[in-house]
């Protein structure tokens, strides 16, 4: 693999984490060293950290939220 491209994950731990956990980037990377951006995009997907992502844990929060204030107001009209 180039230099470059060993620098570049060196100095992203993330990046460097996901290569460890899907090796066959090493193999993508070594052909075509200019595929860093499909890498990122790639961990991205992997870590789950895309902007639909992050839109469905906010409203699985929010949902979270709903349910236990529904639950707060059952109870306390039980009273």
């Amino acid at each position: 693999m180039r230099r470059e491209v060993m620098e570049y994950l060196e100095s992203r731990k993330d990046l460097k984490q996901f290569i460890r956990q899907q090796p066959q980037w090493y193999r993508k990377l070594s052909r075509n060293p200019y595929d860093l951006q499909a890498l990122e995009v790639a961990s991205l997907h992997y870590y789950k950290k895309t902007i639909p992502d992050q839109v469905e844990k906010f409203s699985q929060g929010v949902q979270m939220a709903t349910m236990m204030y529904s639950m707060f107001q059952a109870m306390k009209n039980q009273n």
